[in-house]
Parts: structure tokens; sequence; C-alpha cells
């Protein structure tokens, strides 16, 4: 999915050059109807970051672009039932949870969740105290994602990692706004336990 998703993000400029300033929902409209440049622009517009939640939710890049792969994929087909009370980000974000819900219950995670990043290597050669601080916070951070309640992280990440509103979440998670604020309060609160001695 990786490759399909670089691929259609580098694709012509003239592929849905019309389409990139029309909104998701009228989008989606035409991609209903069998427009596929109108859904390689909202693969291209949603690709990278519904890669990114994924990776974050399942540990592996691989497992995560098959996951997206996946979403796109059961997106187009099921468009004709797209319900328009509903933004497309946030229609997408719940194929894409599910589809990584469903990955997850198949076979235990990972430990690492590569969410962080990792330092440029020149910074590691050239600092490599501050680099080895580097790898323990992040290491720390992966283990405490690792730990925390599975509701907790996929809030957290959804509101951190991907920027997505309270209402957004809620909506993606099948739950309320509050219980979508108390579970990030609760994830807030384990990662500043658990990230304390790196303030």
């Amino acid at each position: 999915m990786g490759a399909m998703i670089e691929h259609v993000a580098s694709s012509s400029p003239d592929r849905g050059l019309l389409g990139r300033d029309l909104p998701d929902r009228l989008l989606a409209v035409r991609a209903a109807e069998g427009d596929e440049d109108s859904f390689a622009v909202l693969v291209q517009r949603h690709g990278r970051s519904l890669l990114a939640l994924a990776r974050c939710m399942l540990g592996n890049p691989q497992d995560a672009e098959d996951a997206v792969q996946d979403a796109f994929v059961s997106a187009w087909r099921r468009l004709p039932e797209y319900r328009h009370s509903a933004e497309f980000r946030t229609w997408i974000y719940r194929i894409t949870v599910n589809r990584c819900l469903t990955m997850r219950r198949r076979r235990p995670p990972p430990l690492p969740l590569d969410a962080v990043g990792e330092p440029a290597a020149e910074d590691a050669w050239s600092q490599p105290a501050r680099s080895a601080e580097h790898d323990a916070a992040t290491t720390a951070l992966s283990h405490a994602l690792a730990e925390m309640d599975a509701g907790q992280r996929l809030c957290w990440i959804l509101r951190e990692v991907q920027g997505l509103s309270y209402k957004e979440i809620a909506h993606v998670t099948r739950t309320s706004e509050q219980t979508v604020r108390g579970r990030l309060f609760r994830a807030r609160r384990s990662l500043q336990e658990a990230m304390d001695p790196w303030r």
C-alpha cells in the first residue's frame, strides 16, 4: 500500500487535477459514480496519514500498508453506501481502524511501535550521548504505549499523532465525546508518569 500511496501521490500532475480543490464529499460522490481520478485524489489526500495511523496501531510497516490498502479497497467498494452525515476523513479513518483492530486480533502485537522515528545518522554519530538518551526515551514511549489500554492508546494516537477532533475520534471509535475525553485524560496521565524521567 505504501507503494500504491506513493504511486498515487507522485502520479502525473494531470491526474485528478480538477478535483484537487474539491471537498472530500464531492470527490466521494464522484468516486461512487465510478470516477477513479476522484478516488485517486482522496487516496492522495488521506493515504499518508492513514498509513501513519496504521503503523502506530500495528507497529509493523508491512502490516500497516496491507491494512491501509484493504481499507481503501473496502472504501471503494462501499462508496455507494457512504452517508454524507460524517466527513469522508472520519469514515475512512473508521474503516482503517477497524481493519487494524481485526489484524491485531489475529495475532499478538509486536513490541516496538516506531511511532516516534529515529534520529538522522549524522546526529547519532555527532552526538552519541544525546542519541542514546533519545533511543531510551523512544523505547520508554513505545513500551508505555504498548502497555496502555487499547482504547486509550487508540484515542491518544488519533488525537496526538493524527490530530483528529474529539468529535471525530468519538465517531471513529463509536463512543461518546465524554468517553474520548476520559480515555485521553488517562492515556496522557499514564504517559506523563512513564516519561517523567525524560523531562
